[in-house]
């Protein structure tokens, strides 16, 4: 457990200082953040639509879920088959799957955080209960790092891993993007919090089981490199 707990330590520091070290990744995944934001600001802002708060909310979740798709979707692919052919020799597949799921659900909080300052900046904030979002953008951070980082793995062993991407993680992503949603609109709405347990339990679980059927089937799939 200890030998497995120091791997895990040593994979998501080296995941954090490859990231740093490569400033240009995270810029990017900051500029398309930056502009897909300012691009709906021009087009409700600026244009003739109205930005009513059900379209807000919806907005800033499919803004959300585009930005975890492309910053989740290197974790595997963008690895060359010498590398995971040493991390094979160095680390156990438990250590490696839960490094990555880590590390991209930091990178995601990171990155859905900074998009909420930048959405209520340009967008307004018509959210009433704060605490409650910053609680459903953790919950969404981590699910989509659960969920994206096992099908990046799965989607590295096709040739169209972009493609299969979005195939797999439609079935998943689907029922907790409508649970964000909806957890986020009783948020803007300042309803009761126990009104949005149901909905925060059913996403919690739908987490940890994406969790636990990483860590169970991730060995299996490690093994056929």
């Amino acid at each position: 457990m200890v030998t497995i707990m120091n791997e895990i330590w040593t994979l998501v520091k080296k995941e954090v200082l490859l990231e740093l070290r490569l400033k240009y990744a995270l810029s990017g995944m900051l500029l398309y953040l930056v502009s897909t934001i300012f691009l709906g600001y021009i087009t409700f802002s600026l244009g003739k639509a109205s930005l009513n708060i059900p379209t807000w909310n919806v907005l800033f979740w499919i803004i959300m879920l585009f930005v975890a798709t492309s910053s989740i979707a290197k974790s595997f692919i963008q690895e060359s088959k010498e590398q995971l052919l040493y991390y094979y020799t160095i680390a156990n597949p438990q250590s490696i799957i839960i490094s990555k799921i880590i590390f991209n659900g930091i990178l995601m909080l990171f990155l859905v955080l900074t998009g909420f300052i930048i959405y209520i900046l340009l967008l307004g904030n018509p959210v009433q209960d704060i605490p409650l979002f910053i609680f459903n953008l953790l919950l969404g951070a981590i699910g989509f790092s659960a969920s994206f980082t096992m099908i990046s793995s799965i989607a590295s062993k096709a040739s169209n891993s972009g493609i299969l991407m979005a195939i797999l993680g439609f079935p998943i992503i689907i029922p907790m993007l409508l649970l964000l949603i909806k957890v986020s609109k009783n948020a803007i709405e300042g309803l009761d919090r126990t009104t949005a347990y149901d909905e925060i339990l059913t996403l919690s679980a739908i987490i940890i089981i994406a969790i636990t059927t990483s860590i169970i089937l991730f060995p299996y799939l490690w093994r056929s490199n």
